[in-house]
Formats: C-alpha cells, structure tokens, sequence
C-alpha cells in the first residue's frame, strides 16, 4: 500500500472530487489535501465550505492548463499523490462547443503529466468515464483492454486523455493509474446533470425533459461507492493499469425517472419527451472483474437505497440548489493560496 500524507486533488470543488476529498479527510488521520480548481461554472465553494481553515485542508485557485500555475504549486509541494477529476464534463455542452474540452480534458492532463514527471511524484491518478468505450450492446460488458469508441466531443476528450497518460507510461515511465467509472449520483451533484434535475424540478412540480423516449441504458454508481474505489486504486492498484468501476445498477432512464417520482410522490404526468441528443449512446456497460479480483472492491450500495438517499439530500439542501439557480454560490470566495 502506497503510503499518502500529502495528496493534490484537481477539480476538488466538482461533484465526485468534493465527496472524494470528504472521503480521504474522514478516514485518513495525518493527511493533508490541497485542491486546484479553475473554479469555473461546475466548481462550487459551497461543497467543503465547513472544511474551511482546517490544517487538513487547502485550497488554491488555479487552472490546469496553465504551466505556470501548476508548475508553481509542485515547487512549492512535494506531493505524494495526484488524483485529477478537473475537467469538463457535460456531453450537451461538448456537444455546442467542444474547444473547452479539448483544452482542459486534453492540454490540462498534458500538463499535469508533465509536473507529474519532472517532479517525480509517485502517482498520477487519472479519473476517466465509462463513455470512452461507447455504446456497446447487451449482454455485452466494456472490459479495460476493448477498443477506445467514443460518440461524443467530451467521451473523446476524455478518451484522448487516457491514451496520453498510456503514451507517457510507456515512453516515460511516468506513474499512471486510470480509472473509468459508470454514471455516478449522489449529494452535491451540479444540477445540469440527469439525477438532479429529476429532484429538483420535480420537488417543484415543473416538467421533466426526457430524451427520446427514455431507453437508453445506464449504469449507476452512488458517489461514495466511486470514493472507494478510486481510494483503493490510488493506495494499491498497478502503475500503467486501467480498472473499470461500474455500480452493477442498470436501469433506462425513463425507469430511473419514474422511480424518483415515486419517491417523491410526483405523478409520472411530470415526465416530457424531447428531441433526442446527436450521438446519444444506447448503453454503457462495464465489467468490473479486473478491480473486484486484484484490489476486493465491489458496490455497496444499491440503487434503491442509494436514489433514496440522493433525494432525500437534495430535500435537505434546497438552498444549496437556489444558490446555484440565483448565480450566487461563487459570490465573495475569498482565495486561498497557501
């Protein structure tokens, strides 16, 4: 097990990085954390508000793909560890413009495996999707060594940046993990995404847009249980090595709709067919042989429990949604650059 004290988090104030770093500060006594974040539209301060001025814990604002940002803080640092989830990730907004996307999910990670080089820090830990792969057809499962298929500006974004890290294993040995997750939901969700605006326009009773006609297949994954994993792959999976992570939750997206509505006692009139999205990949399926054999990770949460939980945080948070509808979770961040 790799010993970590001192981790570089990227892209810390987005949803999966934010629980991630909630994660490791609750079950890691002795760590300390620094989170880069851009802070563009998807990064929220409001996610670890309440971790704030803990010695634990520091922010610093700061853009991947900027050399002299990151280049400033690994010597400053000496980390032990590199997990970077900064990156673009709405597929509609890839699909309106990609250039931020190929800018950040590309030219950002070329940064960071630079750094990550020159520096001779141990691990980099590259956060990829189950969308790499593309549509794939039932009963078939995506393994790690399949062709790369990507259907979308931001899967191919996405998947171009995992081949760089393999390019730079290869020819330079640099540290590099991979790991590729199925759709992950849960608490502190940016609500562009599928899960959160079922709940929140449902809470309001306002239509909920589906595309098509609701078929298409996804695999989800609770947010925690995604937290594990990557802790697992970080502390103990193989330089060089990609691990599939998927949440053995299967579900059509009208199914996933219909089942947030029941929860909270909305009626399925709610629900509103739209014109389907170009590329919209039918299914994504991973199999998840290889992390469950080498490293004992399996899902713990069940979809049920875990769509339970989700709706039932967003009931408690409803500020939290408001003060991203009103514009104002950003306002008066102060910076932190230690």
């Amino acid at each position: 097990m790799r010993l970590i004290r001192k981790l570089l988090i990227t892209g810390g104030l987005g949803f999966i990085g934010s629980n991630f770093i909630r994660y490791e500060l609750k079950n890691y006594d002795g760590l300390k954390i620094f989170n880069l974040d851009k802070l563009t539209y998807a990064g929220n301060p409001l996610n670890l508000k309440d971790l704030e001025g803990r010695g634990s814990y520091v922010f610093v604002r700061g853009d991947i793909c900027k050399d002299s940002d990151v280049m400033a803080l690994f010597k400053k640092e000496k980390f032990d560890a590199v997990v970077n989830f900064a990156a673009e990730t709405h597929v509609d907004r890839s699909i309106l413009d990609a250039k931020p996307f190929i800018k950040s999910n590309i030219s950002g990670v070329q940064v960071l495996l630079e750094a990550v080089q020159k520096f001779g820090t141990p691990v980099f830990l590259q956060i990829s999707t189950d969308e790499v792969y593309g549509s794939v057809p039932p009963p078939k499962k995506s393994k790690e060594d399949d062709a790369l298929l990507p259907n979308s500006p931001y899967a191919a974004s996405k998947a171009s940046a995992d081949l760089l890290c393999r390019a730079y294993f290869v020819t330079h040995k640099t540290p590099i993990i991979v790991t590729r997750s199925s759709n992950n939901y849960g608490p502190f969700q940016f609500p562009e995404k599928f899960v959160p605006v079922v709940i929140s326009r449902a809470m309001e009773d306002k239509p909920i847009p589906v595309y098509g006609k609701g078929i298409n297949v996804r695999d989800w994954l609770f947010v925690e249980d995604n937290c594990r994993a990557i802790d697992l792959v970080l502390r103990k999976g193989r330089l060089g090595e990609v691990y599939n992570i998927g949440g053995a939750n299967e579900l059509r997206n009208i199914d996933l709709v219909k089942q947030i509505l029941k929860i909270l006692k909305k009626s399925d009139d709610l629900i509103i067919f739209v014109k389907d999205r170009p590329g919209h990949d039918l299914r994504y399926a991973l199999n998840c042989q290889k992390i469950q054999t080498e490293l004992g990770w399996k899902p713990c949460v069940n979809l049920s429990d875990g769509i339970s939980t989700t709706v039932e945080w967003y009931k408690r948070n409803k500020q939290w949604i408001k003060a991203i509808e009103k514009g104002t979770y950003q306002a008066n961040y102060k910076t932190k650059t230690k």
